[in-house]
């Protein structure tokens, strides 16, 4: 999918960190951290239904539907025009046939020209004469792969079809504006022998390329709409608002030009919806056409209740629409993943990929994974997989947290079993404890010291925060921390994320002299990593 708002190539750069933005400039970073900056485009996770679901809504796609009903219907033959095509006799007969009521001529040109490009029906012989094709047999007895194959394909000749649509539309139009002009001043208007010229021929290109970039934005905002929803209502966009998101840039207002640019977009993209909606990608309520005499003739009223903003249309990506959009994505090579896709892995699995995507929802992603489990061995599994002292042990003991609080009490006897564990003890003891346990051991001191980078560090890793989020951590963590006579101490806890949290102290702490501290057992801290480097 062209696009013009999505940056980069979709490529992989490396292993990078859950709201990782930030850290380097505020606190300081492992080198083991640092990363080429590149622009990444980061595709949410979406949901899908199952793929017989995906199909079953395929079947009953209305464009593809009747491009069905005409397959069949053509049996064993029926004659068609020279060009393969039914004819306005053909058509009306076809209509009658099958029960179709049309309203406008030529209705029914564009689910025959689907059946004949899904090779639904095969146009041959002399004279042509339209009969059933391969794919009509292969579809009555398909599986759900196969069907939902066939409607992708429509699918995307339809996305296809209808830029070519808007194209030409617009071509027309700016042909009508210069025939006027022309008309105007006298001129005949005509190009030399009727021919395009290569300037007009790049004009066509590039306003096709245009085109279909403002569908990809549409489509790929409708995506990001559906994916981070709370509910079906908040999956739908009234159409000003879609292209208010395709116009105006991020927290600006739009002023007059971009009204009219708004105005522009919704008018473009109508008939296309139009079209996706029809193959079943979209729910979509067009824009009403009685709102441009109502707007010519100055009735339309200026405050607007909820009736009158659905005249202006509205949208939602279907399923398979999300199915469609996604495909499109994988195919220009981009990571669009699917939540879920890792629930049968291992707890290990699971955990890698949490950490190592920049595009996941932790809480879906671990909802999916305990779906079925057992919850003491699914805990027991989590907790094993967080264990470890590397960059990413932190942010895992996090993501355990996440489960546990799912989990709930079933979690408990594997939480416990942990508690002498000098990597697990912290969090543990404290997820027990939030729980009401009042009959823990009281650990080292080492232990707890160690536990307090170490919590500290996942949340200022996982939550990535500014100087005021930094100093409401640093006081939250501090009733239970160390005492301020130890931080000059803390350079020496062997973790990964020591000086990190140091730098955070001693830029966040609100007593002066706390700060301070941090700040010189920070600089004690890099200098052991130095030195231990070099020895190494």
């Amino acid at each position: 999918m062209a696009d013009r708002r999505r940056r980069g190539s979709g490529t992989d750069a490396g292993t990078p960190l859950p709201a990782e933005l930030g850290l380097e400039e505020l606190y300081g970073t492992p080198e083991e951290l640092e990363t080429e900056e590149e622009d990444l485009v980061v595709v949410p996770p979406v949901r899908l239904p199952a793929e017989a679901e995906l199909a079953a809504a395929a079947r009953t796609a209305p464009l593809l539907e009747l491009a069905v009903r005409l397959a069949r219907w053509v049996a064993p033959e029926k004659p068609v025009d020279e060009w393969g095509e039914l004819g306005a006799e053909q058509e009306a007969t076809a209509a009658r046939e099958l029960g179709l009521h049309l309203t406008d001529a030529g209705e029914l040109e564009q689910p025959w020209s689907l059946a004949v490009d899904l090779g639904l029906v095969a146009v041959e012989g002399e004279p042509e004469a339209a009969r059933p094709g391969p794919a009509l047999e292969a579809l009555e007895q398909a599986d759900p792969e196969t069907v939902l194959d066939l409607w992708f394909t429509a699918a995307t000749v339809v996305a296809g079809t209808t830029v070519d649509a808007a194209v030409e539309d617009a071509e027309l139009e700016e042909e009508a504006v210069e025939a006027a002009i022309a008309s105007a001043t006298g001129q005949n208007g005509e190009t030399e022998e009727d021919e395009e010229s290569e300037e007009e021929y790049a004009r066509a290109e590039e306003r096709r390329e245009e085109t279909q970039a403002l569908l990809d934005d549409a489509l790929q905002t409708l995506y990001e709409t559906r994916a981070f929803a709370e509910d079906t209502a908040a999956e739908t966009l009234p159409l000003g608002v879609l292209a208010a998101l395709l116009v105006v840039p991020d927290g600006e207002e739009p002023d007059e030009e971009m009204l009219g640019e708004i105005t522009e977009v919704m008018i473009t993209l109508d008939p296309m919806l139009q079209d996706l909606a029809a193959v079943g990608m979209l729910d979509y309520s067009p824009i009403d056409p009685a709102l441009f005499e109502e707007t010519d003739e100055g009735e339309l009223e200026a405050e607007l209740d909820d009736t009158d903003v659905a005249r202006f249309g509205q949208v939602r990506l279907t399923d398979l629409g999300l199915f469609a959009v996604r495909e499109w994505l994988l195919e220009d090579g981009y990571d669009a993943p699917l939540i879920g896709e890792h629930a049968e892995g291992t707890a290990q699995e699971l955990m890698e990929y949490l950490c190592g995507s920049s595009n996941v929802m932790p809480e879906a992603e671990i909802e999916a994974w305990l779906s079925g489990r057992e919850p003491q061995e699914a805990a027991a599994a989590l907790l094993e997989a967080s264990r470890g002292a590397d960059i990413t042990a932190p942010i895992r003991r996090r993501f355990t947290v996440l489960a546990l609080d799912r989990l709930g009490e079933p979690a408990e006897p594997a939480a416990r079993a942990v508690l002498t564990d000098p990597h697990l003890n912290g969090v543990a003891a404290a997820w027990l404890t939030a729980r009401g346990a009042d009959d823990l051991p009281e650990p080292s001191q080492d232990i707890r010291l160690w536990s307090f980078v170490d919590v500290l560090a996942g949340r200022a890793i996982t939550e990535a925060p500014d100087n005021d989020a930094a100093r409401k951590m640093i006081a939250e963590a501090w009733v239970d921390g160390p005492d301020a006579a130890w931080v000059a101490d803390l350079w020496r806890v062997d973790h990964p994320y020591t000086t990190l949290v140091l730098n955070m102290i001693g830029a966040a702490h609100p007593d002066k002299g706390v700060a301070k501290q941090a700040r010189k057992a920070a600089y004690k801290a890099r200098s052991e990593s130095n030195a231990g480097r070099a020895r190494s």
